[in-house]
């Protein structure tokens, strides 16, 4: 176990500033018991519903690095009532929000509370224990809710509710991990959420440094069940955010550490990958990758990117190590002209790179003179790390890229630009979880614009700093170089590990390297809506499993099923399991009898593009997850805080329209679906696959999902309006040159799901938003377009508008209009359209073309 160190301070005192009588909502104090090294506590309120909270001394001063840029008090106009109710405690009571801070026992007692219901906490620290010292770092104890849900954490095993559970809040390469018992994966953000149908509160920490977060695992006789985040370096910078709902804490969150960035349109559709290619000797990996490509269309199956694994990079002579940044000339004899080719085929690429160097590296000696590495104090000389190197488990000696250093970052942002220059689209931040074993590693500490507090100032340990702070730098290295190679297109890194800084410069993630099995895929999509609440919103799985045994045909097209309606849709492997071949690739078509089922799977996934960018912008603006718990937007329904639901394995809302419910073992021919009630107008849902029942809200429904069949259940909201395109890879508006003759995105349809009956005055709207699909963002313009429809017991009647005063034009002119199966309407338009019948399409939908 770690060592652990308490000590919990006493004689808090308020300073002069803050008597008890001062007006401010904000609270200062200082502990009087050790002189030497005396602790201050602050309370500030910052906005109607955010209030920060630190905990410092001159031997645990805050992050020297915080993964939230600091924020400022603004209050202007929010309606604040401050009160004293002793010399000891304070009270501030800020929109519906009322907070209590008692400092007259040993440890500063904070308590959350709605004003309405003020009696009823929250959030309550732990009396007595609510704030420690904890050796070099420092812990915070709060009361834990029991019978409620808790969700959050960036990326934690299944199920997704995380309460009665112990994270360590760190990041390792997991390489092949159980989805339900390895901790930790890939990611490091200490934001903890908890949610009740009365409201949500929300705790997180701005450190990078290492620590862990027990959320209900251990309780006490005499401390009763409690949480404690505990913090291995430093004091602590903590922000409470308090919502109704998890929208408001998600949305609130994202404007403290900023919003996820936007992926270019082409993203969306299937990306494939696999180690084995770029590791081909003979034939040559370049021809092997043509070859995949024109077997891509050989299948017409469409495939937007691929994404190059490292071996690409593998020197080509011994020792034929990973050597970043360098070209194997025999399996890539020309890149440029290679990049040139693939690009012809209508596939981008995503090339790997790891922020590490082996010793045999071209420049590692340059590296090591100009300071680019940790320093290990009991050499002083570069740090060394085994790291690795080559094939399946080999490894070498190298030295890990300190991103504090002014030349090591300057030449990792070199060589990201000159793979782009070189026709690279993406970047690939792979093995980024900084794995480093002794917390005394020194950083350099060199980087211009890193600010080194004067509290931190001979104190350069990796531990203190955190290892997470470089795979933020990473990111922003990647990002940076990417964004100067090409100032007009939005910069593309897809990042494996993550903080909450991290994604300010990648805009993309995954769950890593996981496991080809019912049970992986399963709890992949507890991991997925964790990831959402914590803003990790273009994440998905490797489909089909990264390591392991290949997929059975039925696993593989229930994976491909389920994986079309998450934010990003990727195969890609390594195995290296006993039964295969090292290497071994998951095709499409590697199972023939069912090639046909995942090329209309893979096809609708782009048809469905448009409804999927549409989410991904409302990601981007509104901080809103595509991927949701099924009580986001449903909380007065007491069903969704019940297991199964709160599990989050088996089904989740896919934008603001469909439910998904997966299949989940071998000879399934029917999924059970919850179908949540929003109130007493809510109209119900339609099946989107054969038979296409309509299901009243507010119950459990079985439904039909054979997996050569009808497939995984996939419902519809009734008054829902999903846009459709094109189902192959189309030109995106902003792009300049065609060099693949891809289809230009020219054709709209808009899937409507009206009541079966006439709705009377009552008219459902949907708005959805395009762009040019690649253009920077700060270049950006977003046009919106919005359907309406009533119905009669014989018709629908349709209204359609086009915003584009933001300067977008759609290239695609008409809009056409698709019923559900079995639905015999008409469709007219009630703003003067001409309307034109279309017939039915193969799925016996009736369609109608608004000119």
């Amino acid at each position: 176990m770690p060592q652990q160190q308490e000590r919990v301070l006493s004689g808090w005192a308020a300073a002069p500033a803050n008597t008890p009588g001062a007006q401010e909502p904000r609270v200062l104090l200082s502990s009087g018991r050790d002189a030497d090294d005396a602790f201050e506590f602050s309370f500030e309120t910052l906005r109607a519903n955010v209030f920060r909270t630190r905990f410092t001394s001159p031997s645990h001063p805050l992050p020297p690095h915080p993964s939230a840029p600091p924020t400022k008090a603004d209050l202007d106009g929010v309606p604040v009532s401050v009160s004293s109710p002793s010399a000891t405690t304070k009270q501030i009571e800020i929109g519906h929000v009322l907070v209590k801070l008692d400092w007259t026992e040993s440890s500063p007692l904070l308590s959350v509370a709605y004003a309405e219901s003020k009696d009823d906490t929250i959030l309550q620290d732990l009396p007595f224990r609510g704030y420690v010292v904890d050796g070099p770092g420092v812990a915070h104890y709060t009361r834990y809710n029991r019978g409620t849900l808790h969700v959050g954490l960036g990326e934690k095993a299944a199920p997704m509710d995380l309460s009665g559970r112990k994270f360590e809040m760190s990041a390792t390469d997991s390489f092949g991990y159980d989805i339900y018992r390895t901790d930790p994966l890939y990611k490091n953000i200490p934001l903890l959420i908890n949610a009740t149908p009365s409201g949500c509160v929300a705790t997180f920490s701005t450190s990078h440094t290492r620590g862990l977060y027990s959320i209900g695992s251990e309780m006490d006789g005499m401390w009763g069940r409690y949480k404690v985040f505990r913090q291995d370096y430093g004091g602590l910078e903590e922000y409470t955010i308090v919502g109704r709902t998890l929208k408001d804490i998600v949305r609130t969150y994202a404007e403290l550490v900023g919003f996820p960035l936007l992926v270019p349109r082409w993203a969306f559709g299937y990306l494939s990958g696999g180690m084995k290619y770029s590791m081909l000797d003979d034939p040559p990996a370049s021809e092997a990758l043509l070859a995949l490509a024109h077997k891509m269309k050989a299948h017409d199956i469409p495939c937007s990117a691929y994404q190059m694994s490292s071996g690409y990079t593998v020197a080509e002579t011994p020792p034929k190590t990973r050597n970043v940044f360098t070209w194997n000339r025999h399996r890539f004899a020309d890149p440029e002209a290679w990049i040139r080719e693939y690009h012809k085929l209508g596939m981008r690429l995503i090339a790997n790179v790891k922020p590490y160097v082996l010793a045999n590296h071209p420049e590692y000696e340059k590296l090591k003179a100009a300071n680019a590495f940790f320093t290990d104090p009991t050499t002083k000389q570069p740090a060394v790390a085994r790291l690795w190197s080559a094939g399946g488990g080999e490894s070498g000696e190298g030295g890990h890229i300190d991103f504090t250093s002014e030349a090591g970052f300057q030449w990792w942002y070199d060589g990201v630009k000159k793979l782009r220059n070189e026709g690279i689209d993406c970047i690939w931040n792979d093995n980024n979880e900084y794995v480093i074993t002794d917390d005394n590693w020194a950083c350099a500490l060199t980087l211009p614009g890193l600010d080194v507090p004067t509290a931190w100032q001979g104190r350069p340990q990796i531990g203190i700093w955190g290892r997470s702070l470089h795979t933020e730098l990473h990111g922003r290295a990647s990002h940076d170089a990417l964004v100067d190679a090409d100032t007009e297109r939005r910069p593309f890194v897809l990042t494996r590990s993550a903080t909450a800084g991290t994604m300010r410069y990648a805009c993309s993630s995954w769950s890593g390297d996981n496991t080809t099995s019912w049970e992986s895929m399963k709890g992949s999509t507890a991991l997925g809506l964790n990831a959402g609440v914590s803003l990790l919103h273009c994440y998905g799985h490797d489909i089909g499993g990264f390591e392991g045994p290949q997929p059975s045909p039925e696993l593989l097209l229930r994976w491909v099923q389920l994986g079309i309606y998450s934010p990003r849709f990727a195969i890609n492997c390594f195995k290296t399991f006993t039964e295969n071949n090292i290497g071994d690739v998951i095709e499409p078509w590697m199972h023939p009898s069912i090639t046909h089922l995942i090329r209309k799977t893979i096809k609708r996934r782009y048809a469905l593009i448009p409804y999927i960018y549409s989410s991904m912008i409302d990601s981007h603006r509104e901080a809103t997850p595509p991927q949701r718990w099924m009580g986001w937007g449903y909380e007065s329904d007491p069903e969704v805080w019940k297991k199964p639901l709160t599990d989050g394995e088996t089904q989740y809302w896919f934008g603001d329209s469909i439910v998904v419910g997966g299949v989940f073992e071998p000879g399934a021919t029917q999924v059970r679906v919850y179908l949540p009630k929003g109130g007493d107008a809510d109209e119900g849902y339609v099946n989107m696959n054969a038979p296409y029942q309509y299901f009243e809200a507010g119950q459990w429904v079985t439904i039909d999902a054979e997996w050569h069949g009808a497939g995984i259940a996939v419902i519809a909201k009734v008054g829902a309006a999903i846009p459709t395109g094109r189902d192959v890879q189309v030109l995106s508006p902003g792009e300049n040159e065609n060099v693949a003759g891809l289809p230009l995105d020219d054709m709209r349809a808009v899937e409507i799901f009206p009541p079966r009956r006439g709705s009377g005055d009552r008219w459902f709207e949907t708005t959805w938003h395009e762009d040019d699909g690649v253009s920077a963002v700060a270049k950006n313009m977003i046009s919106s377009y919005t359907v309406s429809y009533s119905t009669t017991d014989e018709a629908v009647n349709f209204r359609f508008t086009r915003d584009e005063r933001s300067g977008f034009e759609a290239p695609w002119k008409t809009l056409v209009v698709v019923l559900p199966a079995g639905d015999v309407r008409v469709v007219q338009s009630s703003d003067g359209r001409a309307v034109s019948d279309l017939g039915r399409d193969e799925q016996g939908r009736r369609r109608f073309e608004l000119l």
